[in-house]
């Protein structure tokens, strides 16, 4: 396994694929395409909680020197903040170019990291956020459009990191035919996994395609739990999530809302234990 990741970021990014494991038995095609007009998600992956107990939301000057500073040292945490503060334009001016830049000394320096390091929810968060870049490439300069690119950036952070927003982008891919042949099939086992996990877009996606069957067997009272799942915590500017909870609670019959209550319950449950 070293070999292999040695040898695929020998360069500035991989070059050929990560493999993936397999994942959960959710199979299926997606359901109509108005149901299946699905945004990537908006935004960067998310600080871990450790990177906003130890540096400030908006740096000042010379907080923004010691962060640039500990970032050329090394320094995973730093770069990741760099990369989101420039990605965000958060303090500093807006510049996707040097975001990437710092995702990308993230990844090859730490791409052979423990999936159970310190520091490997945010090695993986950067393999996503340059997955994202490479999905539409950034405009007038060396990033250009490669979905297979951003296949393979989401692929590593799925398979060796358990990334769950990786899980989620990759089985978009699959599912839309981006960069890759379409794969329904395997692309509904990675929504599965990061559902699991509790990625509500994932679980939106899962729910729909559960809910409304189509050539996937129909299992209306689980694609409603996972909707409502996805709904509760779906953010003001995702209104698909709410759009599509709102379809399926009309179109469902009162056995499905009740099964779908029980297995909510259930989940919850299990997530307290």
């Amino acid at each position: 396994m070293r070999n292999f990741k040695r040898s695929v970021f020998a360069a500035l990014l991989i070059g050929a694929g990560a493999s993936a494991v397999p994942a959960a038995a959710f199979e299926g095609t997606p359901v109509r395409p108005e149901d299946t007009a699905i945004p990537v998600a908006t935004s960067q992956p998310a600080t871990v909680p450790a990177l906003k107990k130890a540096l400030p939301a908006a740096p000042s000057t010379t907080s923004l020197t010691a962060l640039q500073y500990a970032a050329e040292g090394g320094h995973p945490i730093a770069q990741w903040r760099l990369g989101k503060m420039y990605a965000d334009g958060n303090g500093v001016d807006q510049d996707d170019l040097r975001a990437f830049d710092y995702f990308s000394k993230i990844a090859n320096a730490h791409a052979e990291d423990s999936p159970s390091a310190p520091q490997a929810a945010i090695v993986a968060n950067a393999f996503v956020a340059l997955g994202r870049y490479y999905l539409d490439g950034i405009p007038n300069s060396k990033v250009k459009r490669d979905p297979e690119r951003a296949r393979e950036m989401f692929s590593y952070a799925a398979s060796y990191f358990g990334n769950a927003d990786a899980q989620y982008d990759l089985a978009r891919l699959y599912i839309e035919g981006v960069g890759v042949p379409r794969d329904f099939r395997y692309g509904a086992r990675w929504l599965g996994l990061a559902a699991q996990k509790g990625q509500h877009q994932a679980q939106a996606m899962l729910g729909q395609l559960l809910f409304n069957g189509d050539k996937l067997p129909r299992q209306a009272a689980r694609g409603l739990m996972w909707l409502t799942l996805a709904r509760d915590a779906a953010t003001p500017e995702e209104a698909w999530i709410k759009d599509s909870y709102n379809r399926a609670v009309a179109k469902a019959s009162d056995d499905d809302r009740v099964m779908a209550l029980q297995m909510l319950e259930h989940w919850v449950q299990g997530r307290r234990d």
